[in-house]
This record gives structure tokens, sequence and C-alpha cells, in this order.
């Protein structure tokens, strides 16, 4: 039986849907704010931020069935679903796996896995399966579950939009220009690796030896249709780059208005180390990327992968259009503006439009044979 508790953060716990006293209680529940959260809860979540009202329910079968009287009632979707790690996870998370892809309309919903402890372990299973998000843990849910909610649902929401607004007939002709991009993509990705192995290792000992921290720098960016990955390079920054960011910010080269989109570069970014200013200049810090090439992230030609506070500031009809292009290593950009300080944002953002509205595989070859003049940059930028 549900449970409405006034005063609080409604509360429920459905088992027989077709009750009229579960209608009544998500009746209660603002349509756009609802949290399906799936197991026990032992917290006090009338804190949480965002004003939302959380829906739990005990089991899988009971939060499908919660799901499927929210769409019925409001026909809208839950804000997100937050489901608790428990002993019989596995099982679970197929039968989750197998619900969206039968209910492709929920695909957009944010999943997040609850656990109180977050392992190794767990984050490799969770990577599994493409719907769950994040595993979130206490800190999280009383503290910055609002923005998280927001962030994922934008990305998710766009990803699955921009997938079906393209028509099945541009889809088929693309199809045969998609075949030859993605075989010349991995044989000259794999080629190239396997021919400048030993300059990588050579490279790799230079990093290793010129300051502490990792070889190689991986960092979540969004590709084409919004598409979340691990993005590579060599690192050529201190170990806590990231860090100094905000110390940094009045030395930004792009203008960033307020609502606008963001964009970062610092000319003679202090952060980068001597042997990493050589192979930013050189592009060799690029190289890392042929692997994402070959694992289908990213294509040789397309248009930068952004760091996904930067995508999450295009997400407006105008400036979203650059994400229906492919994520690449090369690009209009590159060899049209490259080292340019006085590009703006604008500019920036014109020229990935402009090659997602003409992409093909010839002119994907005739960019690449001007890739090379514009390997060696101007500007420390």
């Amino acid at each position: 039986m549900g449970t409405f508790t006034p005063g609080l953060t409604p509360v429920a716990s459905l088992k027989p849907v077709n009750e009229k006293t579960e209608t009544a209680v998500i009746r209660q529940l603002n349509p756009e704010k609802i949290i399906i959260f799936v197991g026990n809860t032992y917290l006090d979540i009338r804190d949480t931020p965002g004003n939302f009202k959380f829906l739990v329910v005990q089991d899988l079968a009971a939060a499908q069935a919660a799901i499927s009287e929210v769409l019925n009632v409001f026909r809208k979707i839950p804000a997100v679903i937050i489901y608790r790690f428990n002993s019989r996870y596995e099982e679970e998370c197929e039968q989750w796996e197998k619900y969206f892809q039968d209910n492709q309309i929920l695909r957009s919903i944010p999943f997040f896995m609850y656990s109180e402890q977050v392992s190794d372990q767990l984050k490799a299973f969770a990577r599994k399966y493409t719907f769950i998000d994040e595993v979130i843990t206490r800190d999280c849910l009383l503290h910055t579950l609002d923005k998280k909610i927001a962030f994922v649902s934008k990305f998710k929401y766009l990803s699955v939009i921009t997938r079906q607004d393209k028509p099945a007939e541009k889809r088929t002709k693309l199809s045969i220009g998609y075949i030859l991009k993605r075989g010349v993509d991995i044989l000259l990705a794999s080629t190239i690796l396997l021919l400048i192995s030993p300059l990588l290792l050579i490279i790799a000992l230079v990093i290793r030896l010129e300051s502490k921290g990792p070889i190689f720098y991986a960092a979540k960016r969004a590709g084409k249709n919004y598409k979340i990955f691990k993005f590579y390079k060599f690192r050529t920054m201190v170990a806590d780059a990231d860090k100094k960011l905000q110390q940094l910010q009045h030395l930004n080269q792009y203008s960033n208005n307020e609502g606008g989109a963001v964009f970062y570069k610092v000319s003679n970014d202090p952060r980068i180390t001597k042997f990493g200013a050589f192979l930013r200049n050189s592009s060799i810090d690029e190289l890392p990327q042929l692997v994402n090439v070959i694992l289908g992230d990213m294509s040789l030609v397309g248009n930068r992968p952004l760091p996904l506070y930067e995508a999450a500031a295009l997400t407006t009809d105008d400036w979203s259009q650059r994400f229906n292009a492919p994520a690449g290593i090369t690009g209009l950009w590159q060899i049209s503006k490259r080292g340019n300080k006085d590009m703006s944002v604008e500019e920036r953002i014109g020229l990935d439009i402009n090659y997602a509205n003409k992409h093909s595989f010839g002119y994907d070859m005739w960019i690449m044979m001007n890739t090379p003049f514009a390997l060696v940059q101007k500007e420390n930028v």
C-alpha cells in the first residue's frame, strides 16, 4: 500500500499499482520533480536539494509499475531513477537493461546506482551497462543531486533527440560514406600506431622523467550526439592542473559572456611543462587519440570533442548543430584558425557547424590533406 506523509517529502511504497490509493499518491506529486528510489532508504531526504518528491518503491517490479503510472497520469517521465545497490544487483541490472530496450522512450531518464560505499569493482560493473550513468553515494544524494540530475538529463535527452531527428532516408544515404570513413579510420589509425610505437615509448619515458604524474591525460569528453567517452592525450601539464583552473580564469583568451558558450584557453599557460609545450606545438600530444579512433569514439576528421562543462553550454538549437558531426582529431577548425588567439567563440562554433552541415567522405579527405600545414602552431596557445 502506498503511504503519503503530509508536510514532508512525499514517500510512497508501491506494490499493487492498480489500487486507487496508489494513483492518489502519485497525483499529489509534481511530475517534473519525481524521483523513483528503488530499495530501502534510511536517509532524511526532506533536505535533498532541488525540491524533489521521492517515490520510494521496494523492488524493480514496483519501480517499473510506478513509472508506468507516472507516465499514464501525468504524460511525463520521472526526473531520475535511483537504484539502491543490493545482493541481487547483477540479476536486476539485466532486467533493467531489457526494460529500457523495450521502452526506448525512457532512455533519456538519468539512472543512478546508489551505494553507501563505492568500490572499483562496483564502478567496473556499472560501466558494463550503458543505462547506468553514475554510481552515487550519500554525499551526492544530500548535497549535489539536483545539479547532477540536470547535467546528466541534458546530455541523455539531447543524445536521444539527436538520434531520432535524423530521417531514415538520410541515414541510408550516409551508410556508404560511413563505411568508407570508418574503414579509413581503422586502417590508418592502426597503421600509424604500429609505425610510431617506438616514438610513443620515448615520449612516455620523457614525460615520466620530467614531472610526477600519469603519462596519459584521460578525461570525459562529449562527442557526436553528446555521447560521453574517455578522451586520451599525452599529459602536457603538471599533475594537479585541473585544480589550478579557477586561478587562471582572468587569463582566458575567450570572452565568455554570461549565459553564452564557455570555452577556455590561456596563452603561455603556466601549468604546461617544458616538454608538454613541445608536444602541444607539434600536436604530438594528440597521438593517443588514435586509440579513441580505433574504439569508435572518434574519427580522424571531425569536430573536436568538448569538455563536459563546455558542451553543457552548447545545448541551444543554434549551437547544438555542431554535435551532429563525429568527434575528430583534426577538422575544419584546426586547418582554418589553429593558433589564432583572436578567434572568437562564435567563429569557432561557426566552423564546427559548417563542417557538421557539409561533412562527407570527400570533404574529410580534403581536410586530411590540408592538416599537415596546420600542425606547427605559430603561437603557444
